[in-house]
Order: structure tokens, then sequence, then C-alpha cells
């Protein structure tokens, strides 16, 4: 494996179809049935499917009504956030007896560096298995996990055994396991960027690798340089415990599209106070309000507007929301309404990261 960076022992956990296995285990009668967590057959986008609603084709973020046509049989459950959140402080309650390093991206999932654990145990395959375990025992739900040398191919590796298993990706197998790869599971491959990359006749590892960093940020830009590096297994991004949250959002899905943005206003309140709640909560408040409007359409359009001083008062983003809607006049009825606060006062300056040098070493360690 090419590097002449630490050498680390990184799980990536994922849970299997978090929200949707959560209410089959709180509800025996929805085991084994296809289920769709969030939306309605009528109004609404998907929050999460469970596999047995997968294999119709039914996805996360799909409208309601689109994944009732792909499966006839989907029941609705509406999401219990609060539930999650109890579900996910178990989880990563184990986490902890393994390690301090411990990064949550979301509920369902997470990034664990055991290159130096509380257990003592060299083998971080064995720490993985043992947390799947004490999940499924403790809790009553499965977990995939990915284990490699870095972040990027611990959360690749988590989604090849998927539901409830894992895979390694040793240090030396890092190489031909990335030149392998379809594009389409590297991370930070979009629908769109898999499409472009299909045009250039980018279809593997391999393929992407024979590309050149000048040709690459020729036709990616910024992302060329990551996409150069990830391929040859260099990706530095530390598990980091404290991640720094880069924006406060809420959004409602309305049960009828709305068509003035008189009617919105009282809705706008509502957002606005779920988001003030959250700031609150998270002792933060933000420069940039961003108000998201998503049209009968699905077409999504997004207005912001950045004041010269931090806001978490409800009163000051409902006006700016509100600015924001009388902006300019709608292109067609609305189904959702969100509001969004970021550049945070918890935000540090980033310094820029020189440019990576790549030395080609054999390394070996137990994993």
């Amino acid at each position: 494996m090419p590097s002449d960076l630490p050498i680390r022992k990184i799980i990536h956990v994922d849970m299997d179809a978090f929200y949707a296995s959560v209410e089959q285990m709180d509800n025996p009668d929805l085991k084994g049935k296809p289920l769709a967590v969030g939306g309605s057959e009528k109004r609404g986008v998907v929050s999460a499917a469970s596999y047995e609603a997968r294999k119709f084709g039914v996805r996360s973020a799909m409208s309601g009504m689109q994944a009732k046509r792909n499966c006839p049989e989907l029941i609705f459950v509406r999401p219990r956030f609060d539930r999650y959140h109890e579900i996910s402080k178990k989880i990563r309650k184990i986490f902890y007896d393994y390690t301090d390093l411990v990064e949550p991206l979301s509920l369902d999932e997470a990034y664990l560096d055991v290159t130096e654990n509380k257990k003592g145990n060299p083998s971080a395959t064995l720490i993985a298995k043992e947390i799947r375990e004490r999940i499924y025992k403790e809790v009553g739900l499965t977990a995939s996990a990915g284990i490699s040398v870095n972040k990027f191919i611990a959360k690749v590796a988590s989604d090849y055994n998927k539901p409830n298993g894992q895979k390694t990706v040793n240090p030396e197998e890092v190489l031909s396991f990335l030149e392998q790869l379809d594009i389409r599971k590297f991370y930070g491959v979009g629908k769109v960027t898999a499409e472009k990359m299909y045009q250039l006749g980018i279809f593997t590892g391999k393929d992407l690798k024979s590309k050149t960093i000048e040709y690459l940020d020729e036709h990616f830009g910024k992302s060329g340089r990551y996409y150069y590096y990830v391929v040859r297994g260099v990706h530095n991004s530390e598990v980091k415990p404290n991640r720094i949250r880069k924006s406060l959002a809420a959004e409602r899905t309305f049960n009828e599209n709305l068509s003035s943005e008189i009617f919105m206003l009282e809705k706008l309140e509502n957002i606005a106070k779920e988001v003030t709640k959250r700031l609150e909560k998270s002792k933060v408040a933000g420069k940039t309000v961003t108000l998201k409007i998503k049209y009968s359409d699905f077409t999504l359009q997004t207005r912001s507007k950045t004041l010269p001083y931090f806001i978490s008062d409800k009163d000051v983003i409902l006006e700016t929301a509100k600015e924001l809607l009388f902006q300019e006049k709608l292109s067609n009825s609305v189904r959702l309404l969100g509001i969004s606060i970021s550049n945070l006062n918890t935000e540090s300056t980033k310094k820029k990261v020189s440019e990576e040098k790549v030395v080609s070493v054999q390394l070996k360690f137990d994993f």
C-alpha cells in the first residue's frame, strides 16, 4: 500500500436499515414485511426502507407515491426520532467500551479508531465482530462493519456484506481492492459524477487510477485531487471524536401543495421555532439562513442570505426566511419548506492541508 502516513485500524459500523429495523423490533407484526419509515402513499418522502421493501426498489429519499407504485403492499410508519436517538445512545455506549475515538456520522453509523484500544486487542477484525455481537445481544438489532487502514476504505467495505456482515481490507489488499472496485462504490461518487466518469471511460478503480492528476483536475475540479489520492489508498482524515457541526435545519412536507406565499407564513413560523429550539439545544448560532423550497414537481430551490452577525433568535430567523420567500416569485405550488442555519460559531478556521506525497512501502501488521 502506498503511503508515508500514520497506519491506523479503522472500523466503520453501519446499522442495517436502522429506522425500519427499530420499528420492526418494537412491533413484531411488522417483521418480515415491506416497510417504509416516513412519507405516505400520497405525500412525503421515504426516510428509510426495510430490506423487504428494498427488494421492490423502495429507497430513502423516494417519494411515497413512487414507493407505493413499486411495492403495493408497502406499509408506511411515522418516524419516531426520540426512539431512534434512544437506541443510538445505547449503541454508542458499546463503542466507547472499546475506544474514545468515535466519530458518529449520524444516528446509525460511526467510525471507530481502534489502533490503540481499551481491550488491548490487536485485531480490528475481532473487535468489529465483538461489537456487532454485543449490539445484537444488548440492543436487538444487526449491524454491518468495514475494517481497514483509513476511513474511506472502511466505509466502502462496510457495504460489502450487508446486512449483518463485515469485511476487512488488509493493508496488502488495499490497492487491488480499490482497482477492482466499481466506480459507483467509491464514497463521494454520486449518480451524476458516475455518469460523467462513464462517458470518460472510467468504470473501475483501475480506470480511475490510470488518469493523471492534471486530467482529473481538468474534468472534476477540486474533487479530482481527492479521486486521485483515494484510489491510491491515501486518505489521511483522522477519526474526529468531536465533529464540528456545520449546520442545523428543520423542514416540513405539507399534506396539500401550497400555491401562495401568504399561506406559507404560518408554516415558516413553525419551522423557524423548531430551528431555534435546535440551536438552543446545541448552544450555537449562525450567520447564514437558507430557505429550502421543494415544488410539486419535486424540483428543489434554495435561497440564502448571510448576515453580518450570529443569530439564534426565532424572530430574526423568521424575518430573514420571509425575506427569502418573497425574494422572487414561486415557479410552482410548494410541497415542502425548510430553513437551515449555517456558518455556525462552532466552526474553526481550517488550515489548508499541503499535498500529500505518495511513497510506496509494504505495510505489515496484525489486522
